[in-house]
């Protein structure tokens, strides 16, 4: 069982930053950030696996977004810069312990999402 609490969202004007934690409670394989725009459908933003650091990124937010995890606190980031409006978004932390899993969109394990808001 894995346990996730996010932190984070709030509102931001275009160009600004926002950082994203994840605190799991359990030690899955994989983490991501998924986001769901309202009419939209839920896409993948970032994963990282736990054990050897490799990262991915959807197109739209390389270069802007770093996901990253402090090991000590089994906590997972999502730094955001660089701040669009079309990033606006609930945002969810998820976490499995198959890679597959979260590759395709459908981990086990889910926070409980927090609003992210970009004004232009």
């Amino acid at each position: 069982q894995v346990r996730l609490k996010e932190s984070g969202g709030g509102s931001v004007q275009g160009g600004g930053s926002l950082r994203l934690s994840c605190a799991a409670a359990g030690y899955p394989q994989i983490m991501g950030w998924f986001r769901q725009a309202p009419g939209k459908e839920r896409e993948g933003v970032a994963s990282l696996d736990m054990l050897d650091g490799e990262t991915k990124y959807v197109d739209s937010v390389k270069g802007r977004f770093t996901i990253s995890k402090d090991n000590a606190k089994n906590t997972l980031y999502l730094q955001m810069n660089n701040l669009k409006p079309e990033d606006t978004a609930v945002y969810y932390c998820a976490a499995d312990r198959e890679v597959w899993k979260v590759v395709q969109g459908i981990p086990d394990y889910w926070g409980q999402g927090t609003q992210v808001t970009v004004s232009s």
